[in-house]
This record gives C-alpha cells, structure tokens and sequence, in this order.
C-alpha cells in the first residue's frame, strides 16, 4: 500500500469540507437576511434558487466535488492498493487535486463559465492520465 497516494486522495477529501463550511457560513446568512422559509412542501432547489447567484456558486461547487473527484479516488485508492508511489502518479494526482481546489475558488468567487470549464477539461485530462496508468497497472 502506498501512503503516499493517499495524500491527495485526503487533501481532496479535507478540500471538500472547506467547501462545505464555506456554503453554511454563506448560505445560512443569506437565508436568515432574506427570511427565507424553510418549507418542507417547496422542494429545496426551489428554495435556494432564490438566494443571490454568488451564495449559490458555494453548494454548485460542493456538489461538483461529488462528481468527477468520485473517480479521482477510486483510481488513486486503486494506484495506492497497487503500490503506485511513482513521481508520475504522486504529481498527477496532487495536480488533480490543486486544480479541482483552484476550480472550487474560480467557481465560488468569479465563475467565468468559460474559464471553469477550461479549469475543468485541464483536470479531467490529468484525471485520464492518472487513470490510463491505473489501467496499465493493472491490465
């Protein structure tokens, strides 16, 4: 087992509850300023798609972190099963995870849509390599 592939696999993890905390500390003064009421009748989304877009960009990214980082960690966990601890995975892994970090602030503060999404594809293709060197490990 490889504890070093572990590291970004925790920091990504760790990252992901920095956003959470992020979305309560914006949403719920948002909520409370505009008295907004929690009815169990309006499905959620309904509810927050009255909060100002910029409150909402927080739990987008929260959510997007439930997405593609979900195969980041199974071929990273799979890498680290393998004994992967090769400059090549350690460093594709930890620039998967530092951009989905500067994809989170990009996405929570500016949210340019079209430099999101060149965060993203440039993430996903770091993803592919990691996981192309998974396959071969394995295959």
């Amino acid at each position: 087992m490889s504890i070093v592939m572990l590291q970004p696999v925790i920091a990504l993890v760790m990252w992901t509850f920095i956003m959470w905390l992020w979305m309560y500390v914006t949403r719920l003064p948002a909520i409370q300023k505009m008295k907004l009421k929690m009815d169990p009748h309006v499905p959620p989304r309904d509810l927050m798609n009255q909060l100002p877009a910029t409150v909402r960009w927080k739990a987008d990214n929260y959510n997007h972190l439930f997405e593609m980082p979900t195969l980041f960690y199974a071929v990273a966990l799979s890498l680290a099963m393998l004994g992967d601890a090769t400059s090549w995975s350690v460093n594709l892994a930890w620039t998967y995870v530092a951009l989905r970090v500067i994809h989170s602030l990009f996405q929570s503060t500016v949210n340019k849509i079209e430099v999101r999404f060149s965060i993203f594809a440039l993430s996903s293709i770091v993803l592919f390599a990691l996981t192309v060197r998974a396959a071969i490990a394995v295959f």
